[in-house]
């Protein structure tokens, strides 16, 4: 079943309850996820549920089609990994840095495109879930159980990368940036360089206004996956985490291709610093 982006309208009161309920203690101030049910919406905890809405955001499918083996491997990836990030998910104690550049960028109102390491994929993926963000996946098989993963958070997902389909999921996600979602980029991704960013969100902020708003999310301890390309990190059950937040990066609607190379390098810059700062982090 083919959906084009959901209307604003359709699920205004979800994004309503996403932006209030999520408002994480600032600057090395942990947030347990322990007995958060008992807690008002206003005190309610970073990496906390926005929404107990079951919702999936749906976009356009794939146009791959599987195997039946195939399609097995997937939906058992697909639980697999939903339930292990879920586990996991709620047992991390998370302090926020930088909270207030996300407040900043959000009263802009012009929307969001947020940008981080695809090393960070799992703590990042819980941290911002059902907020009804855009998320980009390759349309390989891979792509399709970590789309259906996204999807259970709470995500859309155009379906696409830098080596095939980027140009039509970027234009997808252009349209649901008019429709009022935000919108992320695992920018180094889908295979590296590690830690080179691409211009995909440059390119998607000069099309819609939005602000480029880049994150870094920090576990410790971690399992390191050592021989991915991204040398992904898997908390451990109660690992301690933070999200660091840059302040915004704009991008003029005439830039040329000049100004977007300097606005790349500033998303690098800025990239790089909150890196340095959570490998601080995790060295304390």
């Amino acid at each position: 079943m083919r959906l084009a982006c959901p209307r604003r309208s359709a699920v205004a009161s979800f994004f309503q309850a996403d932006w209030r309920l999520i408002v994480p203690r600032e600057n090395g101030h942990s947030s347990s996820m322990a007995n958060q049910g008992s807690k008002p919406r206003e005190q309610a905890q970073a990496g906390e549920p926005a929404s107990s809405d079951d919702t999936q955001l749906r976009l356009n499918a794939s146009p791959r089609t599987f195997t039946p083996w195939q399609n097995f491997q997937i939906f058992l990836a697909t639980w697999l990994g939903y339930f292990a990030l879920l586990l996991v998910g709620r047992s991390l104690r998370w302090e926020t840095f930088g909270w207030g550049n996300w407040e900043s960028a959000r009263q802009m109102g012009n929307g969001i495109v947020f940008s981080c390491w695809h090393r960070q994929i799992f703590a990042g993926t819980w941290f911002w879930r059902k907020r009804g963000i855009v998320a980009m996946a390759s349309q390989n098989f891979d792509g399709e159980y970590i789309t259906r993963i996204l999807e259970k958070n709470g995500y859309g997902v155009a379906r696409g990368s830098s080596s095939r389909g980027g140009a039509k999921a970027l234009v997808e996600m252009v349209r649901c940036h008019r429709q009022g979602l935000d919108t992320v980029f695992t920018i180094d991704g889908p295979r590296g360089p590690r830690f080179v960013a691409k211009l995909g969100s440059v390119q998607l902020a000069k099309a819609t206004g939005a602000a480029i708003v880049c994150f870094h999310a920090a576990v410790r301890p971690a399992f390191v996956f050592r021989k991915s390309w991204d040398q992904t990190e898997f908390p451990y059950p109660f690992s301690r985490a933070a999200m660091f937040v840059a302040p915004a990066i704009f991008v003029p609607r005439d830039a040329d291709r000049a100004e977007q190379a300097r606005k790349l390098q500033q998303v690098q810059a800025a990239l790089d610093e909150l890196r340095q700062r959570a490998e601080q982090w995790q060295k304390n």
